[in-house]
């Protein structure tokens, strides 16, 4: 639940072993949080996108107009949302040859945590210079990993050992994930101005 999100960033492995003990369902994680989390980097890019304005690095600024960005933000929303499932599914495949393989709904609720520090840096995107939401992007994939590594064997009950190769792939193959979903947000969020890398394909 959102009040796992201090937890998880204060003493993670604590955290995780509460989490494991709940049992909770995968419709009740998505109720009560990753709905919640994951509109945070929607709403914030939002309001940088229409209020602030895109910038690639100089002095000019391109803003999106509001119904441009209502649109745009519904589709950043559901991609987030389908990019947590995509994880948490892939976890369980790599985990295939584990004896004591966790379920389909454990890894899918670890994905969904191990997400918490990636939406909270959403609010990076407040201020939508590409090299501000680069960075925090990079802060929230760092922690995301430390969450991964510490979760593996805390919440999905694997050993260290068998739990950091999981975990390693996990993340290179989560990082794959994250640069193609970054590609498509940006491409996006640009899309609502004249000045979008889209655009000039066409032209």
């Amino acid at each position: 639940m959102i009040h796992h999100v201090w937890g998880l960033l204060h003493h993670p492995e604590k955290e995780w072993h509460l989490i494991r003990g709940e049992h909770e369902s995968i419709s009740h994680l998505y109720a009560h949080h990753v709905l919640l989390l994951a509109a945070i980097p929607v709403v914030c890019a939002l309001i940088g996108t229409t209020q602030v304005g895109w910038t690639y690095g100089g002095s000019e600024t391109y803003k999106v107009s509001l119904p441009n960005g209502i649109a745009l933000g519904v589709a950043f929303y559901a991609l987030m949302l389908m990019a947590v499932g995509v994880v948490g599914n892939m976890i369980h495949w790599l985990a295939r040859r584990i004896e004591n393989r966790p379920s389909r709904r454990d890894c899918l609720i670890f994905a969904g945590y191990i997400a918490t520090p990636m939406f909270l840096c959403g609010v990076f995107a407040l201020y939508p210079a590409f090299w501000f939401c680069m960075l925090g992007m990079v802060i929230g994939l760092l922690y995301s990993a430390y969450l991964l590594y510490k979760g593996t064997p805390s919440f999905l009950g694997i050993s260290h050992e068998r739990g950091f190769i999981l975990s390693t792939t996990t993340l290179g193959i989560g990082v794959l994930v994250l640069e193609a979903l970054l590609v498509v947000i940006v491409l996006l969020w640009s899309m609502g101005t004249d000045h979008s890398v889209v655009w000039h394909l066409f032209r």
